[in-house]
């Protein structure tokens, strides 16, 4: 097989929900980023994906060939994985590559969290359609008549369907059993803004950021912000218990975005015109069942995997890129992958990863930052990583990883070429 390799791709800029894009749906955010990266080659193949169901759109990845005028010939598949879907995207994409005559794919995600389908019960559902089959303008009446329990309302925010409870109420747990106090919480958000932010001031997002809709930078980012700031801000998931440490300032926001990365072979890239590039050296994904830790700790298992695998240590990781959807859960997933006795039992690694290089981390700023649009955080953070490494001496490493709803996460090895 021949080598993988990711190279950056453009992105919207990322806003918060309920704001500047509102009044577009993943498809229209999607459109054009696919269309700036189609002028620049045309993908053997396109892999999309967005997480909150739309239920006009049936397979948003052949929507967005046409929605954004590429070629109608080019294959395209709808996926999803949570946070980490237009990662599992790339790591689909990078199985394919080299194989069929395909050596270039278009990769990427979408999400409109300003818009949540409410949808019926399924029993007033299948009674309305009866309906509208026999009489259609009985069905209209009905729909007129509806009470609040023939819908599926959205009641705990993004609750996880099988525990009931929220990403924000796992990580209290998470960050709880860890003993992640509010401050270095803070503290890391507070790193989070400043990377971001100095990213903006020296253009290193400049040419990965596609202007949409009069936007042309990420609107999320404060340059105010500060520990003192921070600290005031009230507790957002667990508001009764007096120990609640996540707030909305170390968390992630409820973000509108789309986002895209390339992955080719060398074949490929020689189409783009060799960009720059990183190999895509290997990945691991991990799953768990979550209690006590949380809901976001698999990366904890998939980091010491992929690292004892190519006999590498944390600190043999120049770059890391880890997804920050809760400070507590970048922390709590650090502390339990550095502690020998968590390696052996849950990630059944017996290898000496040895002391974890902090300052190494998000240099360009994350997702408390920047934002989490769910299915375009994926290929933003891929990107992202893939230009801060391509810059490094040759044979740099990073390692990147994302935490994903339902007890997954993903995590990949990459190397400067």
């Amino acid at each position: 097989m021949s080598d993988i390799y990711l190279s950056p791709g453009l992105r919207t800029p990322f806003v918060k929900s309920g704001g500047a894009y509102a009044k577009h749906n993943a498809l229209a955010l999607s459109a054009p980023v696919a269309k700036a990266m189609g002028a620049k080659a045309r993908p053997d193949f396109l892999v999309w994906g967005e997480v909150i169901p739309d239920p006009t759109i049936t397979n948003i990845a052949r929507d967005l060939i046409f929605e954004a005028r590429l070629d109608p010939t080019i294959p395209a598949f709808s996926t999803v994985l949570a946070c980490s879907t237009s990662f599992i995207g790339a790591i689909q994409a990078a199985g394919m590559v080299g194989r069929g005559n395909m050596h270039l794919a278009l990769v990427g995600g979408a999400e409109t969290m300003s818009h949540v389908p409410i949808s019926l019960t399924m029993q007033t559902a299948d009674n309305v359609l009866k309906q509208f089959a026999a009489d259609p303008a009985a069905a209209l009446e009905t729909l007129t008549h509806l009470s609040v329990g023939d819908y599926n309302l959205p009641t705990n925010g993004w609750a996880n369907k099988q525990s009931g409870h929220s990403q924000g109420e796992h990580t209290e747990d998470t960050a709880k059993h860890y003993g992640i106090s509010r401050a270095d919480q803070d503290s890391r958000a507070l790193l989070s803004h400043q990377g971001a932010i100095a990213g903006q001031d020296k253009g290193f997002f400049a040419d990965l950021v596609l202007p949409f809709d009069g936007i042309d930078h990420d609107t999320i980012p404060r340059r105010d912000t500060s520990l003192e700031k921070l600290a005031k801000l009230p507790p957002a998931f667990d508001r009764t218990s007096g120990k609640g440490t996540l707030t909305a300032g170390n968390s992630s926001p409820l973000t509108d975005g789309a986002a895209s990365l390339w992955v080719g072979d060398a074949e490929g890239l020689k189409r783009l015109g060799n960009p720059p590039a990183v190999k895509f050296v290997d990945w691991e994904i991990a799953a768990m069942l979550y209690g006590e830790e949380g809901i976001l700790m698999a990366p904890a298992r998939a980091i010491p995997r992929l690292l004892a695998r190519h006999k590498l240590r944390f600190s043999d990781i120049a770059l890391w890129e880890i997804h920050e959807a809760f400070a507590a859960q970048v922390l709590s997933n650090i502390k339990a992958a550095s502690d020998p006795a968590y390696r052996r039992e849950k990630a059944g690694v017996d290898f000496d990863l040895g002391e974890f290089p902090w300052e190494r981390v998000n240099p360009n700023g994350g997702s408390l930052s920047i934002g989490h649009p769910f299915a375009a955080t994926g290929a933003r953070i891929l990107s992202q990583a893939a230009k801060e490494l391509a810059g490094f001496p040759k044979g740099s490493r990073a390692i990147v990883s994302v935490c994903a709803d339902g007890g997954q996460g993903t995590v990949a090895l990459l190397e400067a070429v």
